[in-house]
């Protein structure tokens, strides 16, 4: 499976089976960190970890506190798709795997302009 990331005409593929989405949130300012794993059936987030809580970020009860990060695993069914919305407001998503991090408009090209990226699984 590769990961496919869709932004205003463009599809990006890259191969990789699991990988972290960072942003920052757009009123706390806080850092908050995604993992997920790619598969035949979707996108599965399977933990997550925040600097702080705030206005809509709260962690949840079973979250621990680790080197500064409040972080809890998660279990849900696979997404088919995780829509991305870029507000302007507090940075650019970020998308990591195998220890690079590079910046959605970095991985998409110059025509990253629009205000969404979807993401999904698919075949390399």
């Amino acid at each position: 499976m590769s990961l496919c990331l869709l932004s205003a005409g463009v599809t990006k593929s890259l191969a990789l089976a699991a990988f972290t989405l960072l942003w920052t949130h757009s009123i706390e300012k806080t850092a908050w960190q995604e993992d997920w794993r790619v598969g035949p059936d979707g996108l599965t987030l399977v933990a997550a970890r925040i600097k702080g809580s705030g206005a809509g970020m709260e962690p949840p009860p079973d979250a621990r506190l680790v080197d500064g990060w409040l972080q809890w695993q998660i279990t849900r069914p696979p997404q088919s798709e995780l829509v991305l919305a870029d507000s302007g407001a507090a940075g650019e998503w970020r998308l990591c795997a195998d220890g690079q991090c590079q910046t959605l408009s970095a991985i998409l090209g110059d025509s990253h302009d629009a205000a969404t990226t979807v993401l999904r699984a698919c075949d390399p």
